[in-house]
């Protein structure tokens, strides 16, 4: 499996590259800015682009969507608890197409073989979601940094929802499980648990 780490746009968001090694096919997480960025590096790959998974609205996280959706044709996912907030007048909320599918809590979505189970962890946004990878892999969104936490002052959010989100959620995974945040590095279940302020 390969996973590339792509930082995109000006506050540096990390958009998530899968690929599958032997069938080329990928999804890819949060294309947050740059999209002819994005096409050239799936194109140049050999990708097989076949969805897009959104952690939550954020402009920052979802910048890049209509372009890859009209490039390779391609649905997206999203939780529907963001819908009404993306529809809405705030900032901080991109503007997308109507999501294909909507994610719930527990779901499992087949990919080339593998399983990719959705998380639903509200508190930075009201449908914030991870998805964890053959239970090995988690893409956290910004619910979850390296020795910190996503903000929850925006509208939607709520730092309560979003550390007992954490807990209940997250620190109950396999502690080897690496985490791959919407913004800076990665980190992993362990090191959370053992050193994050917010949420021990």
């Amino acid at each position: 499996m390969i996973i590339k780490t792509i930082p995109v746009g000006d506050i540096q968001e990390n958009c998530y590259l899968v690929m599958d090694e032997e069938t080329k096919e990928a999804f890819v997480v949060d294309p947050g800015d740059q999209g002819d960025y994005l096409v050239n590096i799936i194109s140049k790959l050999g990708a097989k682009l076949k969805f897009i998974l959104l952690t939550h609205g954020h402009f920052d996280h979802v910048g890049a969507v209509s372009e890859l959706k009209n490039t390779f044709k391609v649905p997206h996912y999203i939780n529907e608890e963001e819908k009404k907030y993306m529809q809405g007048t705030s900032y901080v909320f991109g503007k997308i197409p109507e999501a294909d599918r909507y994610l719930n809590d527990g779901e499992e979505i087949d990919f080339s073989g593998h399983k990719i189970k959705c998380l639903h962890t509200p508190g930075h946004s009201a449908g914030g979601m991870c998805f964890l990878l053959n239970g090995e892999h988690l893409f956290a969104g910004d619910t979850l940094f390296y020795l910190s936490v996503g903000r929850s002052d925006f509208e939607g959010g709520d730092m309560d929802t979003l550390v007992d989100s954490i807990r209940t959620k997250l620190f109950v995974l396999n502690d080897n499980t690496i985490v791959y945040p919407g913004h800076g590095p990665k980190t992993s279940i362990m090191t959370e648990k053992r050193g994050n302020p917010f949420a021990r």
